[in-house]
């Protein structure tokens, strides 16, 4: 792809972000007369005189990221249909659905940091399992030895990354105990396994309590107890997510305790909290992200009220311009003009800020 240098003073930045209007929709707003593209730094930030872009056709490709993300909430995977159990024929009719629509995988660690590394004009989205059940990750045996259920929610990931491998391959799981994915015997084979191949283990609970109705020093010990029993399995490994279980946390200030505490000598520290699913999440960079109450939504076809992954694929297809697509850089952040006073400035890091006119 043809690279472009553009060369930017601070003064011109600040001349042409002034010149905004937030409040104008995008669509309103065309102007191809000329070339509106800003790159925006913080004011201590020292940086080289010409900065490389990749050059892209912003009017074909209308990046956006400071649009929403789905984290989709699934749980299990069986022969019949029902309001937490998708079928695997629906699970491979959700991952094609999403490839078809321009969606491509990433991971919960990646969406929280802001280091989504999506092609331009795609659309990241996270998949997120509960429970830790035996449908979403079954070793089966056979004359060959141990294998993957081809029908179990990793054997089917694994399954349509190989056949699509521009899709990604990526998923959190939220386990808990004292037996995540109900077999004893291959725990640690199994976990081994997700970490070496792009998956996440989260919390969900030692023995999945309410954490809405226990007291304060039960809910620090059920989250540090799970901590704790996944750092035996994998002594490296840094739990950093939580997926609440039943959507249930203690109110008010005590909600900080699904975030962080410490228990017995254990310790947990949340970067994400998960609720229950509702609806897509703001980007990262967004001045309404929260990852202590990331939103999520259903991974099904029933009772869904509204808040199931058909609803917002269409919502998305209705209005593109909620939807996060990807400029392609990572290392840059690019939005329409319009999305300027929406933008986190503290969460950009050392990303450039690039704004242009639809």
């Amino acid at each position: 792809m043809k690279k472009v240098t553009i060369i930017f003073y601070l003064i011109l930045c600040i001349t042409l972000i002034g010149c905004t209007n937030p409040g104008v929709p995008v669509s309103n707003t065309p102007d191809k007369s000329k070339e509106a593209q800003t790159i925006d730094e913080k004011p201590d930030e020292k940086s080289s005189p010409d900065i490389e872009i990749e050059e892209i056709d912003y009017e074909k490709i209308k990046p956006n990221e400071n649009g929403q993300v789905m984290i989709l909430m699934y749980h299990g995977i069986g022969e019949e249909e029902s309001e937490w159990v998708r079928t695997p024929e629906n699970f491979r009719k959700d991952l094609q659905t999403l490839y078809d629509k321009g969606y491509r995988l990433i991971s919960l660690r990646d969406f929280v940091d802001n280091k989504i590394n999506v092609e331009a004009g795609y659309t990241p989205v996270v998949i997120t399992f509960d429970d830790g059940l035996l449908n979403q990750f079954n070793l089966i045996e056979d004359s060959e030895g141990a294998k993957i259920d081809p029908n179990c929610a990793v054997g089917l990931l694994e399954s349509f990354s190989k056949e699509h491998p521009d899709f990604g391959k990526s998923a959190s799981f939220f386990v808990y105990y004292p037996v995540p994915f109900r077999q004893k015997e291959l725990i640690k084979e199994k976990y081994e396994f997700l970490i070496n191949n792009g998956y996440e283990i989260g919390n969900h609970g030692y023995n999945h309590e309410n954490l809405g109705k226990i007291s304060i020093e039960e809910v620090q010990k059920s989250l540090g107890k799970n901590v704790q029993k996944t750092k035996e399995i994998l002594p490296d490994y840094e739990v950093q997510s939580l997926a609440l279980p039943y959507g249930a946390a203690p109110k008010g200030e005590n909600y900080k305790y699904v975030v962080s505490g410490s228990s017995e000598g254990s310790t947990y520290n949340h970067k994400a909290v998960l609720l229950v699913g509702s609806n897509p999440a703001p980007s990262p960079v967004s001045i309404k992200f929260n990852p202590q109450r990331l939103p999520r939504v259903r991974g099904s076809e029933m009772l869904v009220a509204g808040t199931g992954i058909y609803d917002y694929i269409k919502y998305f297809d209705k209005n593109p311009d909620k939807r996060y697509i990807s400029d392609g850089n990572i290392n840059t952040v690019t939005i329409p003009e319009s999305e300027s006073n929406n933008i986190d400035k503290n969460r950009l890091g050392d990303m450039k800020l690039i704004t242009y006119n639809p």
